[in-house]
């Protein structure tokens, strides 16, 4: 049993979706179709269960905070294509001040996770890149989850990507704030 079933006692008829019709139209499905669509909203939810507690881990682990862990992994991914980073760069991608954004690059400098130097281009500027000790760390932590991710994508036939992948683009923009969410 995984930690994510075991969350809810096995007895409980705690449910985490609800079956109203008030904002459904269902009327063209059976019992065993709604039954089913309640299935992968289950089996949607118990996977972000486990990809929170996988980030809490993996934030635990390296002693990382949420903004932390966006600045590392674009910061990375940027080194891997070769491009510099500025702190206005992590600000924009992480959506923080440049006041907040300057204290967390001088968390993770004085952490050991960062590294400061002058902008081979703009001498005004300074470039921000990880330590090689932290992109081994994620490396073999995150990369390594990544990896299961997508074997888990592999297993699966050409068919049958298509269709997940039609799924979550649909849900995706399903999830798009509208209405009262999307107030300022």
């Amino acid at each position: 049993m995984s930690s994510t079933e075991r969350r809810i006692h096995p007895d409980s008829e705690l449910k985490y979706f609800s079956n109203d019709l008030e904002f459904s139209d269902r009327s063209q499905l059976t019992q065993s179709e709604i039954t089913q669509c309640m299935s992968v909203m289950e089996s949607l939810r118990l996977w972000r269960e486990a990809d929170r507690a996988l980030a809490e881990a993996s934030r635990r682990y390296m002693r990382l905070n949420e903004s932390d862990m966006r600045a590392i992994r674009m910061l990375m991914q940027a080194q891997k294509q070769g491009q510099i980073i500025t702190p206005r760069d992590i600000a924009f991608e992480v959506g923080i001040s440049s006041a907040s954004t300057t204290k967390l690059i001088d968390r993770l400098v004085a952490a050991g996770h960062l590294i400061r130097a002058a902008h081979p281009k703009d001498q005004r500027s300074i470039c921000i890149s990880v330590t090689p000790q932290t992109a081994q760390a994620a490396h073999e932590t995150i990369g390594r989850q990544h990896a299961r991710r997508f074997d888990a994508a592999a297993a699966m036939s050409s068919d049958e990507r298509e269709v997940v992948i039609r799924f979550l683009t649909a849900l995706a923009e399903a999830d798009e704030p509208q209405g009262d969410l999307t107030a300022q």
